[in-house]
């Protein structure tokens, strides 16, 4: 288990906070592999009826580390990478899953809000999927459930111009259950998950099951992947991610 992942049970309550609050809880390969052993124990656990994902500090989750992730990429498997065990482990996940989110959530921080059941978010929160602007394309199947859940233009706003969507926007779109003040996120969630963990854990796992089409979304997944491994390899992603170690705009007028 990463130092970076923290696990707590309680109460029928699996909780994993993402614990590297000094890089924004970036996620690094190992983090990814962290949380994909806690859920796949959790799924297999009786004892654990509900998971709640956190974020120490001010920020819930800044994405992807760069640098570790283009390190884990290097291979060009990107199907062997922690972080494709994680996405499919969300998209077929048959427990209630619920986030608390204060702070910026970008990339992976955002679309795995996608496959939680419930979601509350602090007043700050800001939600941004900056795929395009690194030469990628969206994962975690955020490419059908974004569009999905708020549109096709909100979606296209977010996905493809990574525009950001604030916590007030997020409660209209239908992407949270409630917007809380900071100081009270810890409570709302706590409460929430509670809620469901004192539920029949059977009804409440059969009812989540007719709700999702598992099998589609996790289709929907390896596609994207397919997809996003090729354009790692692309002249603009080479780009995008050479001005982002260089710390300048990139420049893509030549493609």
């Amino acid at each position: 288990m990463s130092e970076h992942v923290i696990t707590e049970q309680a109460g029928g309550v699996l909780t994993l906070t993402l614990n590297r609050p000094d890089k924004k809880n970036a996620l690094t390969d190992a983090m990814y592999g962290a949380l994909s052993d806690a859920m796949e124990a959790a799924r297999d656990d009786a004892a654990v009826r509900v998971v709640v994902i956190r974020g120490n500090g001010d920020m819930f989750c800044a994405g992807n580390d760069l640098g570790d992730f283009l390190a884990a990429a290097s291979g060009g498997n990107v199907a062997e990478a922690n972080v494709f065990r994680f996405i499919r482990l969300l998209g077929r996940f048959p427990k209630p899953l619920v986030a608390g989110v204060q702070g910026r959530a970008v990339g992976i921080g955002t679309t795995l809000l996608l496959h939680c059941d419930q979601v509350v978010l602090a007043e700050d929160a800001l939600l941004t999927t900056p795929f395009v602007g690194l030469g990628l394309v969206p994962e975690a199947a955020s490419s059908v459930l974004l569009p999905q859940l708020v549109g096709h233009r909100q979606a296209f706003s977010m996905l493809a111009l990574g525009q950001a969507m604030d916590a007030k926007a997020a409660l209209a779109a239908g992407m949270t259950n409630m917007v809380v003040p900071n100081a009270a996120l810890d409570e709302a969630v706590a409460k929430l998950a509670a809620g469901i963990a004192a539920m029949p854990p059977g009804a409440v796992q059969a009812t989540k099951a007719l709700m999702r089409d598992f099998d589609a979304i996790d289709a929907v997944i390896v596609r994207e992947a397919q997809v996003f491994a090729e354009r790692l390899q692309s002249a603009e992603a080479r780009e995008a991610f050479t001005a982002f170690m260089e710390k300048r705009a990139p420049d893509f007028s030549k493609f």
